[in-house]
């Protein structure tokens, strides 16, 4: 059974090394910077406070307020070398007085001595073992005292073995650095495994709020653990140096309980509160709270911590589990940490809170350290920060500040903050310890020290003032009527009537210790509007959408001041129903003078700094400024049918009315047009505009019916359109056309749809030709033979042509060209059917078998048969045998004489006619018969 037992002695002594290692698993991985809210601690001017290097300075933290002359904070520091003769890394704890630099830390003189020793028969006996005790691992303080542990402190319990105990001891420092004690509980005779020599007593520890000492140790029984407790009071009066083991009279510890509960690590963290309503504080609890345990490996317990969140008198309580895994997207388990969260409900009573604070970050070891902030905003609740120490892009680490209020703990942080330092051969462990709840620099405000041992840092922030404001906004009247000109602003030298209306805006603030402040103040009207909207309203003082001013306001009181916003020219703007927003916007001067602690105060998150008010555009609608339209649309076309292949010129006309009792704002005819159809222009109407666009794959046309579209209004307008991609699967085309506008109520017509029916048209011609047109049949010397073997031997080549031609539009298919021939007359062979032959795409067929003598051809004929109205054909005429090309000579003869004898005939007619005689010129007689008298005279 011993032997078994011993199985965890070597495990248990490394716990706290554990407790520093447990988080470096895994930090390749890369993590993402959550986005929070701004809160009060200062991030930009931390005070930073650096130890030796490799020191661990800052693995643990803590405030030391002796009294109120003075404040400073404590830093153990478990790896640093100190002056204590033969001891390597014994560990320190720095004193570090606010307000003074870094350089002014020093080591508090907890002990000095080195290994110890005793004179047993006359021979020295190391009896402890001080290198590596990891001294400074814990440091608490509670008033003129600071509590500092070296939980793997070890002792030799018997003379005669090489073995020692890591018991673990604590120093107290009382009445303000004046009188030090050791404090080792731990350190007793019994030396077996069923006692306390792996007790590692300081592993944690904890101050009740008056003044008891608490003490974990989880290596006791087993590591089933043990805490500790005892008055400071008590374990002053007790102390008696050179006596190794104490007997403190108030102490109280937790004993051995059943071999079930073995690897327990009772007292691995501890905290102090009332849950068992005697109003006494307590530092364990119940074995009936296992239930808490939720996860394997989750590390559930390995930080707690108390606090009232909800502001009901109880102490509630939050316990992380930093290794809990939770199922990513793709199904697979990551280490993210988690914090629950009981509230008290009433004595020994908690309540689990849902949802449970879950991290974010991969690996991140959220929960590692969770410390209560006090009432860091002033709002009546407890706030706590909850570390991420290995969290962030680089590993920086991450501090969560969660605000309490009255329901528990608010899901999201209020701020995150980030560590300044990435991870090095070391991570820089930003966060791994935390305390809160004191206010060291006195401005009424607690603060936040963290830890960053991998860097050998502790960081201070400061916590600035909060400042409640409010502020008030209103818009009167709140309806701007455009056509009262109320208002002027000028132009250059011009002076110009507008429509304007009043604005006013209140601002009042207070809060715990806050001096007058300066507020910037922004108002816009031009919220809620798309970015590159027209601007509709500006600011009579700038003239602009945006105005800024600052105000100062005092303590307690409330600043109003006043100004006007003004209509611009309706023909800048289309938009005259919605809303015009004016929304104020207030923050603090950043660049007013901080107060006398050097902070300057901060807007608290959950005020409300933004606030809207809205005005209205007077329209022509009534009393209730509600215009109610009634809009109705007819289309007519040119045409019901398109012609595949066609561009099908189309022109819709339609007539858009609105019969309503009020306008229709930013009116516009909405046509959807089919993917086959175009849009060409207007048709009618000149002063109609349009433009076309797409949206989602969908083309339309949008024309401007009027802004408004009065009550009575009657338009006629025509468009343009075309259809050229017909396809032959669509048997219809469908446009869609409506009046759309932006009022709220009843303000679109039907959907009118004008469908056109597709239908195919094609103009086809048969033309073709026979070569020759006539056949003398039987041709001349021709001789029926009973042998054939060439195509003349049948008689003489007959070829018929055709051309089929399509002259459109539509394009056609499974035309059938048909030809009939005569094979014979009169029981005769008339036509020997020889060959076809064809170009383009035709593919001829025959009932008959071409060629079916099988003759010698020579040259290329032509048959085939195509249905049509046209037909050509080629004259047959039949000749008689004996004369067959033969004309008589007699007739020949005959027909010469007759010839002669016409001739004869007609020159004699001509002759009787006068044709022949010779007549003078006409102009000639007209000469003499003119030069006769003259003539005369002369002779």
């Amino acid at each position: 059974m011993g032997l078994e037992r011993f199985r965890v002695k070597t495990p248990g002594m490394v716990a706290l090394l554990a407790r520093s290692l447990l988080c470096i698993i895994g930090l390749l991985l890369t993590f993402s910077q959550p986005i929070c809210e701004a809160f009060n601690l200062d991030v930009e001017n931390p005070a930073v406070y650096s130890g030796p290097k490799g020191s661990y300075f800052g693995y643990a933290v803590d405030f030391y307020l002796a009294d109120s002359s003075s404040a400073s904070v404590v830093i153990g520091a478990p790896k640093a070398n100190t002056r204590q003769v033969n001891v390597k890394e014994g560990g320190s704890v720095f004193y570090c007085p606010w307000g003074l630099s870094q350089s002014d830390c020093h080591t508090i003189e907890f002990d000095n001595e080195g290994d110890r020793t005793v004179l047993l028969n006359n021979t020295e006996h190391q009896v402890d073992f001080k290198s590596h005790q990891w001294f400074g691992a814990t440091v608490r303080s509670h008033g003129d005292t600071i509590l500092a542990c070296a939980p793997l402190y070890s002792w030799r319990t018997e003379k005669d073995t090489p073995l020692s105990d890591a018991t673990g001891t604590c120093y107290l420092s009382a009445h303000n650095f004046t009188k030090f004690v050791e404090y080792a509980p731990c350190r007793t005779e019994i030396s077996d495994a069923v006692g306390q020599g792996y007790c590692q007593g300081g592993f944690s520890a904890d101050f009740t709020t008056d003044g008891k000492v608490v003490l974990g140790g989880p290596g006791s029984y087993f590591w089933q653990g043990q805490v500790i407790s005892a008055a400071k009071e008590d374990i002053i009066k007790a102390y008696y140096p050179g006596y190794f083991i104490q007997s403190v009279e108030s102490q109280i510890q937790t004993r051995q309980v059943q071999a079930k509960h073995d690897d327990s690590y009772q007292g691995y963290s501890v905290a102090v509160g009332e849950f068992s309503g005697d109003q006494v504080e307590d530092f364990h609890w119940p074995k009936s709270w296992k239930h808490f345990y939720l996860q394997m490996g989750s590390y559930f317990g390995y930080a707690v911590a108390t606090t009232d969140i909800n502001s009901d008198g109880m102490a509630d309580l939050l316990v992380g589990a930093p290794m809990f895994m939770v199922r990513g997207s793709d199904g697979r388990l990551e280490e993210m940490g988690r914090v629950y969260v009981y509230l008290q409900r009433g004595p020994l009573s908690l309540e689990l809170l849902l949802p449970h604070l879950t991290g974010t970050q991969v690996f991140g070891r959220f929960g590692s350290t969770i410390t209560p902030l006090g009432d860091l905003n002033q709002d009546g609740f407890n706030d706590v920060a909850i570390s991420c120490p290995f969290g962030g892009e680089d590993q920086q680490g991450l501090v969560y500040i969660y605000n309490g209020y009255s329901e528990g703990l608010r899901e999201k942080p209020s701020q995150v903050i980030t560590g300044q330092w990435a991870a090095g051969t070391v991570p820089a462990s930003f966060g791994f310890a935390l305390r809160g709840a004191k206010d060291l620099d006195m401005n009424g405000y607690p603060d936040l020290i963290v830890g960053a041992f991998g860097v050998d840092k502790a960081v201070l922030y400061r916590s600035r003032p909060i400042v409640n404001a409010s502020a008030t906004l209103t818009v009167y009247p709140t309806m701007i009527n455009p056509e009262e000109k109320n208002c002027m602003i000028t132009n250059g030298n011009n002076s110009i009537p507008v429509s304007c209306v009043n604005l006013s805006f209140c601002i009042s603030a207070d809060g715990k210790h806050l001096p007058d402040f300066q507020v910037e103040v922004q108002l816009d009207s031009h919220k809620h509007k798309q970015k590159g909207a027209v601007k509709r309203a500006l600011f009579l003082d700038s003239q602009q959408p945006l105005l800024q001013r600052s105000v100062t306001v005092r303590h307690g009181e409330r600043v109003c001041n006043h100004t006007k916003i003004y209509l611009k020219d309706e023909k800048d703007f289309r938009d005259k129903l919605s809303s015009i927003y004016v929304a104020l916007n207030f923050s603090l001067d950043p660049k007013a003078a901080a107060d006398s602690h050097g902070l300057r105060p901060i807007l608290n998150y959950q005020s409300a700094n933004v606030v809207e008010q809205k005005a209205q555009i007077l329209l022509d609608c009534g009393e209730d400024n509600i215009c109610v339209p009634d809009l109705k649309l007819v289309v007519q076309g040119n045409r019901k049918e398109v012609y595949l292949g066609d561009d099908n010129s189309l022109t819709l006309t339609f007539n858009a009315r609105n019969e309503g009792e009020g306008g229709a704002y930013e009116a516009e005819l909405y046509v959807v047009l089919p993917p086959e159809a175009d849009y060409s222009g207007i048709a009618r109407n000149n002063e109609l505009t349009c433009s076309y666009d797409t949206e989602n794959q969908t083309r339309y046309l949008s024309c401007d019916l009027g802004n408004p579209m009065k009550s009575g209004t009657s338009l006629w307008a025509g468009l343009r359109f075309t259809v050229p991609r017909l396809k032959d699967a669509h048997k219809t085309v469908q446009f869609e056309l409506q009046i759309r506008s932006k009022n709220e109520n009843n303000s679109h017509s039907e959907v009118v749809p004008y469908k056109l029916e597709v239908v195919v048209q094609a103009d086809v011609i048969l033309q073709g030709v026979s070569r020759p047109d006539k056949v003398f049949f039987p041709p001349a010397n021709w001789r029926v033979t009973k042998s054939y073997g060439v195509e003349q031997d049948v008689g003489p080549a007959v070829e018929h042509i055709y051309e089929l031609v399509n002259n459109g539009p539509s394009r056609i298919s499974h035309t059938l060209l048909e030809l009939r021939c005569p094979l014979s007359v009169q029981g005769h062979t008339l036509l020997y059917p020889l060959e076809f032959s064809t170009e383009g795409p035709i593919n001829c067929t025959s009932d008959k078998h071409m060629n079916h003598l099988h003759l010698k051809v020579s040259v290329s004929h032509a048959d085939a048969h195509l249905s049509g109205s046209n037909e050509d054909k080629s004259d047959m005429v039949w000749n008689k045998p004996d004369i067959e090309n033969s004309v008589p000579l007699w007739i020949i003869i005959l027909a010469i004489l007759a010839g002669l004898l016409l001739l004869a005939l007609l020159i004699y007619v001509l002759y009787k006619f006068g044709f022949f005689k010779r007549s003078l010129p006409y102009g000639t007689a007209m000469e003499k018969a003119q030069l006769k008298p003259q003539a005369a005279s002369e002779a």
